[in-house]
């Protein structure tokens, strides 16, 4: 039974490329904690959907998961762009725009799995986008954003 496992295991790493490439670590920490948790989840919502894909849940459990992941990524942006709003954020458009641009891709990327169903290549497009782009605006935007509102809430408590 071991070695079964081990070599499933060897296969869902071929196939599905090093799953610790979508999942959370320190680096992409922007120091602040709700920010943060909201990223943890939205990590690890593209790797249940990847598990559901590669352990053959069946359609109805995978396109729950990318129901929940779409709905959780408008969650988070709204909290983020409210904590800009809240610290009057220079960059507050930019950021909202790059925001609303990922959105229309994340909808467009769902249309089609509801068009032409979860295959294992669309959903590993799916998520591949999602994580490379969230890693990306973290370690970017995001990183600048935490920063300007812990000068911020810096400078508030100084008052």
């Amino acid at each position: 039974m071991e070695k079964f496992t081990a070599v499933f295991l060897s296969q869902i790493t071929f196939l599905w490329g090093d799953p610790k490439v979508y999942q959370w670590d320190s680096s992409l920490e922007t120091g602040h904690e709700k920010i943060d948790i909201q990223h943890k989840q939205l990590f690890a919502a593209v790797s249940s959907l990847m598990e559901s894909s590669a352990s053959g849940k069946g359609d109805a459990a995978i396109l729950e998961t990318l129901d929940f992941m779409t709905d959780y990524v408008t969650k988070h942006f709204a909290d983020e762009e409210q904590l800009q709003i809240d610290c009057n954020y220079p960059d507050y458009p930019h950021h909202k725009k790059l925001h609303d641009e990922f959105k229309a891709v994340v909808g467009k990327l769902t249309n089609r799995v509801s068009k032409e169903g979860p295959t294992k290549d669309l959903i590993d497009i799916v998520s591949s986008t999602v994580a490379s782009w969230l890693t990306n605006h973290i370690k970017g935007d995001d990183f600048k954003m935490a920063a300007f509102v812990k000068t911020a809430d810096s400078m508030a408590i100084q008052k």
